[in-house]
């Protein structure tokens, strides 16, 4: 049986590895002390072209000791999203992620969730917006499956409290939150915002760092420059501490795009997420 992952848990985001297939990534980040992996659907897809069931796939994973906590993502969950230009061009791209094939892949791989994400470069209305996520969330339970998400500062559900509002308005129980560091403070939301939230509202963690202050260009720092955890400048350990006193229970999530991890062999990007998280984690959670 799939043992229920912890606060203490790391997990892989694998959007900063794709590059790497699914497959590779496994041992070099469960040998780093990873137990749980957020994947995208193009991963399963890959292998399945190539003849792998999802059964075996799903196996293969377990394998390796990694729980499948997340499918990363569907993209185009409302209607807004097909009329509307989305950022970093990558409109054609995103609106083939529909909720219904990513859910069915989700499913057949055992993952625990699925996210969604609004890359919008003009926002939805809320009434859309909840409306879109309610039915999503919906089909997600008719399957199992927790659904949430991300903000993004460079999308159309920018902050903590957007989201939020969109969540409470779809009123469903399996609905949440993915809480990515980046996108958390560069968005603006803050520290006090986060300490009013129910803890089991937010369904995923990711950690990274970044300096204190954004580059020019949001985008580019987002997709390139972003830092292993304790190694800029953002509040990261208040962000942990304040997660942990909501009660808070997701493990924590790992996600780094850095252009400097285009050469490094995945084992030493395994080794060093896993290295700076357990310090940080390990700073935040010690008794001054």
């Amino acid at each position: 049986m799939t043992r229920a992952l912890t606060t203490a848990d790391l997990v892989l985001s694998s959007p900063p590895v794709s590059r790497f297939p699914l497959l590779e990534r496994l041992g070099p980040f469960a040998a780093a002390g990873f137990h749980g992996i957020s994947i995208q659907p193009g991963d399963v897809w890959a292998l399945e072209a190539q003849g792998m069931s999802a059964a075996e796939i799903a196996g293969r994973i377990a394998d390796a000791g990694l729980v499948i906590t997340e499918m990363d993502c569907t993209a185009c969950w409302m209607e807004h999203q097909t009329r509307t230009e989305q950022a970093g061009g990558l409109t054609a791209f995103l609106r083939q992620l529909t909720p219904e094939p990513i859910i069915a892949t989700a499913a057949r791989v055992g993952a625990q969730s699925v996210s969604a994400i609004d890359l919008s470069v003009e926002p939805a209305s809320l009434d859309e917006a909840a409306e879109g996520f309610a039915r999503l969330c919906t089909m997600a339970a008719d399957h199992g499956l927790k659904a949430q998400i991300e903000f993004l500062p460079v999308g159309g559900i920018r902050s903590l409290g957007e989201a939020l509002r969109v969540v409470e308005a779809a009123g469903c129980g399996n609905g949440g939150i993915t809480l990515d560091a980046w996108h958390f403070f560069r968005s603006g939301s803050t520290l006090e915002e986060l300490a009013e939230v129910l803890g089991e509202r937010i369904h995923a963690v990711q950690l990274c760092d970044a300096p204190a202050h954004a580059s020019a260009d949001l985008w580019s720092e987002l997709m390139t420059a972003r830092l292993l955890p304790g190694e800029g400048e953002l509040d990261v350990i208040g962000l942990v501490c304040t997660l942990d006193a909501i009660g808070c229970t997701a493990p924590a999530g790992v996600e780094v795009f850095n252009t400097r991890q285009d050469t490094m062999p995945l084992a030493e990007i395994a080794r060093d997420w896993a290295r700076s998280t357990h310090s940080l984690l390990a700073t935040a959670r010690t008794p001054a």
